[in-house]
């Protein structure tokens, strides 16, 4: 392989570390916000869980007591029936006693229906808590990581730059020119390696003749369909 065309190669692996130590400077906090809306979330719908057992418990003790008065009351209207001397009288009383059998069967309708509400709320927030627990714990752990990532970039990209310093003051400038356009064009890519005899970036068979001219490696060759620069691999480009 040509000289060149090797620190070319380092140069693209660290360019293309750089470029992705910037990407992660708008992925990861983007990670980080996920998981902190996933706890968020789960705790929210613990709380929300939480408010509607209470007042379904406020609910059934409400519920209750308005039974027990209503079934005192009738009790009360009953004992009253054998004192009654009109028709009229009797006829209010019947009403009243109607009245009051309609509003406890009502609300033991209600009773029941909250009572049921209590058990499958207790349930689901027994396992929203569990969920709660685990939520916390793995995402946290999950922040942690990602914080120290956050923490990292900037020294991380410091020594790739060195890095690249290093190797871009011994390439040619009309070499690293080529290379700068090329990987500008191809998005980051500007060095491939050849693949069953063609381009492995845009796939264009190469004519034998250019195939051996690679091969020789006595200069940098480029590929006429895309203008990626190319490079021979005994292991890869057979």
């Amino acid at each position: 392989m040509h000289p060149h065309l090797e620190k070319l190669l380092k140069l693209q692996v660290i360019d293309y570390d750089l470029g992705e130590l910037e990407r992660s400077k708008d992925y990861l906090p983007d990670m980080m916000e996920n998981l902190q809306r996933e706890m968020k979330e789960v705790k929210q719908k613990l709380d929300d869980a939480t408010k509607q057992l209470e007042e379904a418990k406020t609910r059934q003790k409400r519920l209750e007591l308005e039974i027990k008065g209503k079934e005192t009351a009738l009790q009360k209207y009953q004992q009253q029936m054998m004192s009654i001397k009109t028709n009229k009288e009797y006829d209010a009383l019947v009403a009243e006693i109607d009245a009051i059998k309609e509003a406890i069967s009502s609300r033991e309708t209600e009773l029941l229906e909250t009572i049921e509400l209590v058990s499958t709320l207790e349930k689901d927030i027994v396992q929203l808590t569990e969920k709660d627990d685990q939520t916390n714990e793995n995402n946290t752990r999950q922040l942690e990581i990602l914080q120290e990532k956050v923490d990292s970039i900037g020294s991380k990209v410091s020594d790739k730059q060195d890095s690249r310093r290093e190797i871009v003051d011994s390439i040619p400038r009309a070499v690293l020119s080529t290379y700068e356009r090329v990987r500008r064009g191809k998005g980051g890519r500007a060095v491939v390696v050849v693949k069953k005899r063609a381009c492995s970036a845009c796939f264009k068979a190469l004519t034998p003749k250019k195939t051996q001219e690679i091969k020789r490696a006595d200069r940098l060759y480029s590929c006429d369909s895309c203008g990626s620069l190319l490079y021979w691999n005994n292991e890869e480009s057979n």
